[in-house]
C-alpha cells in the first residue's frame, strides 16, 4: 500500500488525534485561554499548539497573547483545564481499535505521545485501548520529547526494532518530524485539514480499507 512496507520490526502510535479524539479536549481549553486574553481561536491559533507538549504550547500560548515570560503559568493552566476536560471521557478514533490489533497481530507496537503519562494513561483507557499495548511512553519520560527523535528512539528500542524499520502513525508536523528524525517510515492522518506534511501513506481515517488491508499483510522482520 502506497510507500509503506508489508514487513515491519514494529510500529509506533501516537495518542491524541489520531489514536483517541483527545483533541476537542485539548481545543476546549486552549479555546477558553485565548478567550481570556481577548483573542478567537480557530485553526491559525491551533496549529501552533497541536502536536507540541503542554510545556511547549503554554510557552507557543505566550508568546502569540503577548504574555513573555508567562509560558509556565498558562501550560499549567491548560493541564488543568485538559484533565478536567479529559476526565469526562473520550472516544477512540474510526477504524483505530481494529487497526491497532490488526498491527499487534503481527508485529510488537507501542505508543509514544508527547502528551504526559497522566493524559496519555487517561485517554487510552477512555478509550479501551489501554490493554492493547504493554508499551507506551509519554512526553515527561524523556529528556527531549516531539519534535526531537528520543519518544521514537525509545519505543523502538523497548520494543527491540531498528527505527529504519519500523512505522509510525501520526497526525501533527511536530509528530512527524520526531518520527522521521528517528528514522521511521511515516503514516499521516492530520487533524488539521489542509495541512501539506511529510509522508509515506497519507489519509483522512484510520478506518480506510486499504489501511487494515495492509495491517493484516503485515508480517514481521526487516522492511524489504
Amino acid at each position: 500500500m502506497g510507500t509503506l512496507p508489508t514487513r515491519a520490526e514494529a510500529v509506533v502510535f501516537d495518542c491524541d488525534g489520531l489514536l483517541v479524539d483527545t483533541e476537542a479536549c485539548w481545543t476546549v481549553a486552549e479555546t477558553a485561554i485565548f478567550a481570556a486574553h481577548g483573542h478567537p481561536f480557530g485553526p491559525e491559533q491551533k496549529a501552533l499548539v497541536i502536536g507540541r507538549t503542554v510545556e511547549a504550547a503554554g510557552e507557543a500560548m505566550a508568546e502569540y497573547l503577548g504574555r513573555p515570560g508567562a509560558g509556565g503559568e498558562i501550560a499549567a493552566e491548560l493541564l488543568e483545564r485538559v484533565r478536567k476536560e479529559l476526565a469526562r471521557g473520550a472516544a477512540v478514533l474510526p477504524g483505530a481499535a481494529e487497526l491497532v490489533r490488526a498491527c499487534r497481530a503481527a508485529v510488537p507496537i507501542a505508543v509514544a505521545s508527547n502528551s504526559p503519562r497522566e493524559l496519555l494513561d487517561t485517554a487510552l483507557w477512555s478509550a479501551g485501548l489501554a490493554d492493547c499495548f504493554t508499551h507506551s511512553f509519554a512526553a515527561d519520560e524523556v529528556r527531549s520529547p516531539k519534535p526531537a527523535p528520543e519518544l521514537y528512539l525509545t519505543a523502538c528500542e523497548a520494543l527491540g526494532a531498528a527505527p529504519e524499520h519500523s512505522v509510525a502513525f501520526e497526525d501533527s508536523a511536530t509528530g512527524i518530524a520526531a518520527a522521521r528524525a528517528a528514522g521511521l517510515y511515516v503514516a499521516v492522518v492530520p487533524s488539521l485539514s489542509g495541512a501539506d506534511l511529510d509522508h509515506d501513506w497519507l489519509g483522512a481515517t484510520l478506518a480506510e480499507r486499504e489501511l487494515l488491508d495492509w495491517a493484516r499483510q503485515l508480517r514481521g522482520g526487516t522492511v524489504r
